[in-house]
């Protein structure tokens, strides 16, 4: 106990530490504890006040009484469920956790959400549509040196930034960002067109003997500008659950994705407007389809990496490129942060467009460069949902409560929204409750797969 509250304590301020002792001399300290344990050591805990009532559906008899007042301070801390590391990597880590099943659920199957485990043996690849170029950028060739005649390192600030920052097209950028959410709907679309193509089916055909299903996140590249990383299945008719027709192969799914990609029709037109030009964007031509296997040989992908590799940038936005993770509220506030300039440039080319389309709403997007669409999403096939996977958590929690069964009991409940956050001390206490709960997680992991080692080595 006294390692972990000197660990906490480590260089703090005078202030904050002050704020540290106050808050453990209080005496409901243990159930403050408790409580931000139950969020994960969450940064910005929601604050609730209110009250709740369980009683029996059959006997109206109250089950369980509870009322914030008890609380310290008379408030309930709910996790505040951001998805972004930045904000709340407690919060970040379940959202992580739950986009890795989501996508591995539907590689793999997974019998408790509804998705058999022959889903493994459909056709499925992983592919990366990347955006255009707007202009040359510092970067690291495989072969030999950048355009500037540097060799960057891998944590170099200048890699992704414009070469000719003054010929740039920051606005092409930005509007690409915008309309990417759009071009990935064409894309869809148009893929079920190529794959009854390349087939020699109608469309309508196809649905009779054929679904397309997939997961996606979105990753900002350092440039700023956004590209998708998809898993693409193909399911027989109705689904994972049915097995797709014998010449729907991954080969013929990477040669529809191809076609698809460069088709005319998979462009967005944005008309000119003011001093910009009128641009037609499609994918880059950096395109990159693989096939996933359950079990890598070296070059391969397996489900465990597609889905590690999703999980890890659903958890991660704009800010990565040294944007800002919340909105802009006017340009000053660039200064004050030290945006560099490259992000900046692409923050300022949004609120001088903004005027120009007024229903792109890029000033509420600015700090995503633009983009406004969902960082991760999937088909209605293809998986599990993770409204689902928290249900599931949630019902394990009642659970270890010793709850009734949902269907058995009738909750009445009242709840206000009472604030957020930490003061300091509480902040440096929380994060150190984070710690130890990552801790305890790394050390299960290590268990668990130092059984699994042991268990098929007795095997052989």
């Amino acid at each position: 106990m006294e390692q972990r509250t000197a660990a906490t304590t480590a260089g703090l301020d005078p202030a904050t530490l002050h704020d540290v002792l106050r808050v453990a001399a209080t005496p409901d300290f243990d159930r403050w504890r408790d409580q931000v344990h139950r969020t994960g050591g969450c940064s910005d805990p929601v604050h609730l006040t209110g009250w709740s009532l369980t009683k029996d559906r059959a006997s109206g008899e109250a089950v369980r009484r509870y009322s914030t007042q008890t609380e310290p301070g008379g408030r309930l801390r709910v996790a505040c469920g951001n998805r972004r590391a930045s904000r709340c990597p407690s919060c970040a880590h379940t959202y992580a956790g739950d986009t890795y099943h989501l996508i591995r659920a539907g590689l793999a199957g997974d019998e408790s959400k509804a998705i058999p485990a022959t889903v493994r043996d459909h056709p499925r690849v992983f592919a990366t549509l990347t955006a255009p170029s707007f202009g040359p950028v510092h970067n690291r060739p495989d072969r030999g040196t950048c355009r500037c005649g540097a060799r960057h390192s891998e944590n170099d600030p200048a890699l992704g930034t414009a070469l000719a920052p003054d010929s740039y097209d920051y606005a092409g950028a930005v509007l690409f960002n915008n309309h990417a959410g759009q071009l990935w709907q064409r894309f869809t679309n148009r893929l079920r067109r190529e794959l009854a193509a390349h087939a020699g089916l109608t469309q309508r055909k196809l649905k009779d003997v054929l679904r397309v299903s997939y997961g996606k996140v979105a990753e900002f590249q350092k440039r700023g500008a956004i590209h998708f990383h998809a898993v693409i299945r193909l399911d027989g008719q109705d689904g994972p659950g049915t097995t797709p027709p014998p010449w729907a192969t991954a080969a013929l799914l990477d040669d529809a994705v191809r076609a698809t990609a460069v088709h005319p029709y998979t462009t967005i037109t944005v008309p000119a407007a003011g001093d910009q030009p009128g641009r037609r964007f499609q994918w880059g031509h950096q395109l990159d389809i693989r096939p996933i296997k359950a079990f890598g040989d070296g070059s391969d992908i397996t489900e465990q990496a597609v889905a590690a590799y999703v999980a890890k940038y659903a958890t991660k936005a704009a800010e990565n490129t040294g944007s800002l993770d919340r909105r802009v509220g006017n340009r000053e506030v660039l200064d004050l942060l030290d945006v560099p300039d490259h992000p900046r440039r692409l923050i300022e080319a949004c609120l001088d467009l903004a005027p120009l389309y007024p229903d792109r709403k890029l000033t509420a997007w600015a700090h995503m460069l633009g983009f406004r669409g969902h960082v991760s999403s999937k088909s209605r096939r293809y998986s599990t949902t993770l409204g689902a996977l928290r249900q599931i958590r949630a019902d394990y929690r009642a659970a270890q409560e010793g709850d009734k069964a949902p269907d058995t009991v009738l909750v009445l409940a009242s709840w206000q929204y009472a604030g957020h956050g930490h003061s300091p001390g509480e902040a440096a206490l929380a994060a150190g409750i984070a710690r130890d709960i990552q801790l305890n997680r790394q050390t299960a992991r290590e268990v668990l797969r130092a059984e699994l080692e042991a268990s098929a080595e007795e095997g052989w």
